[in-house]
């Protein structure tokens, strides 16, 4: 059903055709990674957090990982994963499929900084067998963003 809400979702912003659907799963930044034949940097995996009684989504570089310090600079609270048994009531997709797409009225989501090092990212598409491959400008317009963030730390290389 997620996948299914995701497409028409895309559909309708003009993205249909940017859906990819492997034959394997692709539920985690690894398994995507591989599935697509990608760094796992350029999987843009959205991370839940519960903002008071608000659902939240940041989009953030695949090797990235929340920064607490940044996050509650940013947002004034602290960072509170979603509990993994309750990301589908919050947001409309179950873990290892969630994303921007298609997602329950009333969740903001944001862009992370860390995205940026990539002309081209690849978030799900509402289950943990599909991707989405996007340049920034057309993440930003398929999903709404309210803005841009820099709550993450990305590995040293």
């Amino acid at each position: 059903m997620s996948l299914e809400k995701a497409k028409q979702y895309l559909g309708s912003k003009g993205f249909l055709n940017h859906i990819i659907e492997p034959d394997v799963t692709t539920g985690t930044v690894a398994e995507a990674a591989a599935a697509l034949g990608v760094e796992p940097g350029r999987i843009a995996k959205t991370l839940s957090f519960l903002q008071g009684d608000k659902a939240v989504l940041i989009l953030v570089e695949g090797d990235a990982k929340v920064d607490n310090h940044k996050y509650k600079e940013t947002f004034h609270t602290k960072a509170k994963m979603i509990p993994y048994d309750e990301v589908e009531h919050w947001v409309g997709h179950a873990p290892g499929g969630v994303c921007p797409f298609g997602i329950n009225a009333g969740v903001e989501v944001w862009l992370d900084e860390s995205l940026r090092k990539f002309e081209t990212v690849y978030p799900a598409a509402g289950n943990d067998h599909s991707a989405v491959k996007l340049t920034l400008p057309e993440l930003e317009q398929a999903c709404e963003a309210k803005g841009w963030v820099d709550v993450c730390k990305t590995p040293q290389v």
